[in-house]
């Protein structure tokens, strides 16, 4: 799937209108009219779920577009079919930086996958922004000095909050954790680490799997037999609601975490069964258009009607449009704040000065903040229950750094 947004036949004419073919040389993927951006995204393959964000994010700029553009440019987002597949989104990566051009790379999803292109785009000298991963690698300068975060809670910070949790309740809790077999669940790995030091050997069973995997049966019924009392699920939906059901066909009812990549009632907890995640804790960093706190809420009907006009086929149900929707208005912050000069150096600066943006759709109190130190633009979150319809909220803001 090839999504665009803009006017990309207009890009080679555009070029000849710039008045100085240095410059042109200099703000790759940029002309007088047109900024051009790319992301691989899975519209196919396990976790095609994700793709909502894509599709979020190419209507959000369709919306920029209408309005004007930024900066008297259009905002081209060539969003490409990588199917969650490392080596694919390596392929689709070069040919958005040499076929395409593009000025930077945005949002992108996975962390193996950023992981993969990371590198490349370090010598071809391209910023990869607002990762599609909540993976706190992505924040060590030393490794990624042209990358951040996504607008997102890491995972690292995420499973640090769920061992405090834990223990604070039980200070002799034994965990069990399912965990996809790669960057992604053994962030989580670390964060349960953080908090239970030297302990973590004798108080952690753990099981993977493999985004392959046909099921994940066996390896619930494993972990039930450890006879721990917390249970962690890293998962992505697919693996999620299958934990979350078969701990509860077989019986097993421990305190239970949920990543918050995998909330989505949709396609996590209603095929699961209601009943089955009732009870089950995870965390929130943006507003859930379905929570009645947020009825009347300016930011959320502001969100309702975007969706409405630019995406009217999608689920207003899945918050991975609102995830969508605060990345793509953070990049939107960060390319107004560039002005004229789109030259890498320049992008990369105003992405690493983001002081306290606050977007309609981050929970309150919640700002974006980064610095050429830090390359994370939310540390914060809220502790939610699933209450069998909806997540209820509680308890203070809290931060896992």
């Amino acid at each position: 799937m090839r999504w665009v947004t803009g006017f990309g036949a207009l890009g080679a004419v555009a070029c000849l209108m710039l008045p100085d073919a240095a410059m042109s040389a200099e703000m790759r993927g940029v002309t007088a009219t047109e900024i051009r951006i790319g992301q691989t995204m899975p519209y196919s393959g396990p976790v095609s779920a994700f793709g909502a964000l894509g599709k979020g994010e190419v209507g959000y700029f369709k919306m920029v577009n209408e309005r004007g553009g930024i900066n008297g440019r259009k905002v081209n987002l060539i969003s490409l079919d990588d199917s969650y597949a490392p080596p694919k989104t390596v392929e689709q990566t070069r040919r958005l930086v040499e076929s395409d051009e593009v000025a930077l790379i945005f949002s992108s999803i996975g962390t193996a996958h950023n992981t993969a292109i990371a590198k490349y785009l370090q010598s071809k000298n391209i910023p990869q922004l607002f990762v599609g991963s909540g993976a706190s690698k992505f924040a060590d300068i030393t490794q990624y000095p042209q990358a951040t975060l996504g607008v997102q809670g890491p995972f690292r910070y995420e499973a640090r909050l769920y061992a405090r949790y834990a223990l604070a309740k039980n200070p002799d809790a034994k965990f069990a954790v399912i965990s996809q077999n790669d960057d992604f669940g053994r962030d989580y790995l670390a964060g349960l680490k953080d908090v239970l030091g030297e302990k973590y050997d004798s108080v952690v069973t753990g099981v993977t799997y493999e985004i392959s995997d046909p099921t994940i049966d066996s390896q619930i019924v494993k972990l039930k037999a450890s006879g721990a009392d917390v249970f962690v699920i890293a998962a992505t939906p697919k693996f999620a609601a299958q934990s979350i059901r078969k701990a509860f066909e077989i019986g097993w009812r421990p305190m239970t975490f949920l990543s918050n990549v995998a909330v989505w009632i949709s396609t996590v907890m209603e095929p699961a069964g209601v009943e089955a995640g009732t009870g089950i804790l995870s965390t929130a960093y943006v507003k859930d258009p379905d929570d009645p706190a947020w009825k009347d809420d300016a930011g959320v009907k502001g969100w309702r009607e975007f969706m409405t006009k630019y995406i009217p086929d999608a689920d207003q149900h899945d918050t991975n449009y609102v995830n969508a929707y605060n990345g793509a208005m953070t990049l939107e912050a960060v390319l107004k704040a560039c002005g004229d000069d789109l030259s890498t150096e320049n992008i990369l600066k105003q992405a690493y000065a983001i002081k306290d943006l606050e977007l309609p759709m981050l929970l309150p109190g919640i700002k974006v903040n980064t610095s050429p130190t830090d390359h994370v633009p939310v540390d914060q979150m809220q502790f939610m229950r699933f209450n069998g319809k909806t997540w209820d909220r509680f308890g203070e803001l809290q931060t896992g750094n």
